[in-house]
């Protein structure tokens, strides 16, 4: 009997340590369950986040590439023109009328890279017009291709710099033309202003540069290539308090080591009386007159 007891408490207890481990088990199994639950939320729930934040990053940058689209789209409008009684730039509608258009002839020749550099820290736009003898060889290809990277439009200034009134028609077309192919095989783009050397034309030759689509230009006054105004400080003195300089002045200057030891003082006396630069993709050109 006693020993029938003793083996009955045996199982009891054997059943109850059973059941304990069962339940720890099952609790055991439930905490496990419940970390994994509550981490593979945590996962979706970041996984969202990181989503909304990527497409957030992506909208804003199609909004802000958009927004310069537009922009870009705006301020490539003509808002100047070039007035031929005098070569000044004038205003069309509201456009600023106190500015000044600056222009580097003989480029590239010595100096111009670094002019563009120059003008280019100081945010000042401007016109090379280029000789095509002094891009007849792989570096000074690399110089045009270095002023156009910068942003500067290119003109044309003939292949040689010869008078157009001592050439035949023949020779002109070549002087004009040549050079313009030769300007887009290096940089993928024709030149869309013309400027004729010592300011010298001929009928034949604005008719070319009508057909090539060139904006005609002069300019209102220069003087570096004057002996009296070959130093920094004459040089500077003069284009920034010039009898001539005016609202829409088309200013010349030259590829020349004074010009560019002058160039940034100029744009700072020009900007000290007001006067703001005009970026020549926003003259008028030819093809659109």
């Amino acid at each position: 009997m006693r020993k029938k007891t003793f083996v009955m408490l045996l199982l009891s207890f054997v059943f109850i340590l059973s059941a304990c481990s069962d339940e720890k088990r099952e609790e055991s199994a439930g905490k496990v369950h419940k970390a994994e639950t509550e981490k593979a939320e945590e996962t979706m729930t970041s996984s969202k986040e990181e989503s909304a934040h990527h497409d957030k990053e992506i909208s804003e940058e199609k909004t802000s590439t958009e927004k310069v689209q537009e922009e870009t789209a705006v301020s490539t409008e003509p808002l100047y023109h070039l007035d031929e009684n005098n070569w000044t730039i004038k205003p069309i509608g509201q456009a600023n009328p106190k500015v000044v258009l600056l222009t580097i002839d003989d480029a590239p020749d010595t100096y111009a890279l670094e002019m563009a550099e120059t003008l280019k820290q100081l945010g000042a736009p401007a016109i090379f017009f280029v000789n095509g003898h002094f891009i007849d060889s792989p570096d000074k290809e690399d110089v045009l291709k270095a002023i156009h990277e910068l942003g500067f439009p290119i003109g044309n200034h003939t292949y040689s710099h010869t008078n157009l009134k001592d050439l035949s028609e023949e020779q002109q077309y070549k002087e004009i033309v040549g050079l313009n192919d030769r300007i887009e095989e290096i940089i993928g783009q024709r030149p869309k202003f013309f400027r004729a050397p010592f300011g010298s034309n001929t009928d034949y030759s604005k008719k070319v540069v009508r057909e090539e689509k060139m904006l005609f230009m002069n300019w209102t006054y220069g003087y570096d290539w004057e002996k009296d105004y070959q130093t920094k400080e004459a040089l500077t003195e003069i284009m920034i308090n010039s009898p001539y300089l005016v609202e829409g002045a088309n200013l010349l200057m030259h590829d020349r080591e004074w010009t560019k030891d002058a160039l940034q003082d100029i744009v700072k006396g020009l900007q000290n009386k007001g006067f703001e630069f005009v970026n020549p993709e926003l003259i008028k050109k030819a093809d659109k007159i």
